[in-house]
């Protein structure tokens, strides 16, 4: 059963946002993570690299395939979870937990708001997995 974080909102993506005040996490979303299988090499972000929402600002390696993620909103990246580099497996075991990838300081908070939200989501998530 795929996870969903209802203090999230997402990307059709499936990455997602975590907004606190005028900063937000990014990660990608249990969906995802189960999609990648086994993450065994994420390449973040440098601290000051600002992205425009839809941006490539990560990567992450799987034993199935290499995959971008993309900038749920703008912002300038504050902090990395640099825990990733010697732990990817993180992001399978816990990807809206310990495995986030940036903290970002938001440019215009409202870009959130255009996402969808966890209920809209589950309904994207239930769609795909018909589809499979």
């Amino acid at each position: 059963m795929v996870r969903i974080d209802d203090t999230c909102r997402y990307t059709e993506m499936h990455d997602w946002v975590r907004v606190d005040g005028d900063t937000a996490l990014f990660g990608i979303s249990d969906y995802a993570q189960h999609q990648l299988s086994d993450i065994v090499f994420v390449e973040l972000p440098e601290i000051g690299n600002s992205y425009a929402p839809g941006q490539v600002y990560a990567v992450v390696e799987s034993v199935k395939a290499a995959s971008d993620c993309y900038a749920p909103a703008g912002g300038e990246v504050i902090e990395a979870n640099t825990r990733l580099e010697s732990e990817p497996g993180l992001i399978n075991q816990q990807p809206y937990g310990e495995g986030w990838f940036v903290r970002v300081r938001l440019g215009d908070p409202s870009q959130v708001e255009k996402l969808r939200d966890a209920d809209s989501y589950r309904e994207l998530v239930r769609q795909l997995s018909e589809e499979e």
